[in-house]
Order: structure tokens, then sequence, then C-alpha cells
């Protein structure tokens, strides 16, 4: 089947490519280290179109493409939309590329300009797109964990307000940049969801997630004390944020016997369903992977991307 529109997820470090069908369906994909630190400063057209040779793209196929590169420093500023934000009118957003040969549209973030509480986010809301008909009219908590993890209240299917918690960014300034980097080591450790330590770090964070400053510095002690090592420092200090943020979001935003829709992949997303296990919260699985090019797809069909010629989206 011959491709309708390319989707590109342009995130600070990695870029994402998928050719698309008519249906949405994956043709064929590209993954590279290329992110908007990689593009700067005028890298993104030249980045975009090598990977599109290569799969073979028409020169005309259309490209909607999310995340940073829509951001000041990346291709072209695509303004955020303030919240609360419908999906329709996070499309209507989208800023087009001067002088491209193809059709490219780049969507832009959310922002929430309270100012006891601002906020942005780019990306995010193109999963939450990805997964409107699951969401539908009615309100629902939306958790997307990742270096700046997400928590969504959605409304009437709009975006109504958010949160950002930067548990995963936390996470490596913390193993590689402070006192607690003697303590993981060098190399990186994988952490499992059934691992104890992660568990136990978890339910105390979750029990009484204010203590998180004391007990950063446990985990130095139990290293210098009770023989920690490397890896179990690192399940107990992934243990110990990933309770703190889910403690916090869930006081914050969790609705009573609505269960909140997870939106993850790889490594995190056991790592986030077994603290709402152990936090008691119902939860809905979402591969983020699938949501994203969900969204990507539903804003090209919005737009009227790669529709034959007198055709409506």
């Amino acid at each position: 089947m011959s491709a309708r529109v390319v989707a590109v997820d342009w995130g600070t470090s990695r870029l994402r490519i998928w050719l698309l069908d008519q249906d949405g369906s994956v043709l064929a994909e590209r993954r590279s280290d290329e992110g908007m630190l990689a593009a700067r400063p005028d890298g993104f057209g030249r980045i975009l179109e090598g990977h599109l040779d290569a799969l073979g793209a028409p020169v005309d196929l259309p490209a909607i493409i999310c995340g940073m590169a829509g951001s000041r420093q990346g291709w072209v500023e695509a303004p955020y939309v303030a919240v609360p934000a419908s999906m329709q009118g996070i499309f209507a957003g989208a800023a087009p590329i001067p002088g491209s040969r193809r059709d490219i549209r780049i969507l832009p973030g959310v922002a929430q300009r309270d100012p006891a509480s601002p906020d942005v986010m780019r990306g995010e809301e193109t999963q939450l797109a990805g997964i409107a008909s699951l969401l539908g009219s009615d309100s629902h908590i939306v958790c997307m964990p990742g270096t700046h993890s997400k928590w969504v209240e959605i409304a009437d299917g709009s975006i109504a307000g958010f949160a950002t918690y930067m548990t995963g960014e936390l996470f490596s300034v913390l193993a590689g940049h402070s006192i607690l980097s003697h303590s993981l080591g060098a190399e990186s450790h994988a952490v499992s969801a059934t691992d104890p330590l992660f568990r136990r770090w978890c339910q105390d964070s979750l029990s009484d997630p204010g203590d998180v400053s004391a007990r950063l510095f446990r985990i130095r002690a139990s290293t210098l004390l009770l023989d920690l090592k490397p890896g179990q420092a690192a399940a107990a200090l992934s243990g110990l944020l990933i309770g703190a943020e889910v403690a916090s979001a869930s006081r914050r935003f969790a609705k009573s016997g609505a269960p909140v829709v997870l939106v993850a992949s790889g490594a995190l997303r056991p790592l986030y369903e077994a603290a709402f296990g152990l936090a008691g919260l119902e939860f809905h699985p979402v591969e983020a992977d699938e949501a994203v090019r969900a969204g990507l797809f539903a804003a090209a069909r919005h737009l009227g991307m790669g529709e034959p010629a007198g055709a409506t989206a």
C-alpha cells in the first residue's frame, strides 16, 4: 500500500519517523539520536530529508511533526495553545514550514498560564490526541512517564490542566552528579519492577512522600553501612522517586473511583504499573508509541494532509 503521510516525533535527543498508510498503519520507520540538540541550528530539513530518501518516500509526501522541533530552539516555533485546549484547537495551531518542497507542519505544545502553577508540554499532547477515542467526553486522569512525567486532567475531551514531575531527570542528575553517584557507580543498572528493594523504597515513599530528601541520603548511608550494591542503590532511588511522584500526583489529580490512563512504553511501564499497584490505583495501560502515531495520524487527517484532490479529511 502507498504511504499517505510521514509521522515524526522529534524530541530533544531522539527522532522517530514513520510512513503511515491510509489507515494509519506503519509501512516503514526510522529511529535515530538526531534529536533537536543534534539538529540545531539549521539541520532539521537536511536530517528529515535524509531519512525520507532512505525510506524511498515520494518528494511530495506530506509530513506532520510533534515535539521539540516546534520549540523556540527548534525548526519553526509552533506557539503554545493555552488550556483548556481541545484536540481540534491543537491541530489548528500547526505551524507550516515555509519554502519546503513538501507540506510539513509542526504541532504546537500546550501551556498552562496559571501564575500559581505555570507549566508546558510538547509532544505529550499528541499522545493524548492518539487516545482521544478511549477518553471520549468523560473526565480522566492521564499519566505519561518520562524524563519529565506529565499528569493531565481531561475534562469534556479537552486538556483542562496538567503538572510536570521531573522524575526521570532527577534520577539522572542524582545518579551522575550528586553524592549518590558513589553509590550507583559509573555503569547504568536496569531496575526491575519485581525487585524487592524497588518495591520497598517505592512503598515507603508512597506512604510518606514528604520525607524524600532524608531518604535520599539513606541510600548513601546504606552503601557505607549496609553494603548496598550499585544495582540495589539504583532500584532504591528509582522506587523512591517514582513513589513520590505517584503519591503527589494522586493527591492532586486522582478522581474517586476513576482509573488512571497510563501511557507508557519500554522499561518505565512496568515500574509505574508496580507503583500504581502498591498505591492501590486502578489504571488502564496504553502503549505510548502507538498513542503518538495515532495522534499524528489524527492531526494529519484533521488538516487534510495526504488526501486525494477534492477529498475532505
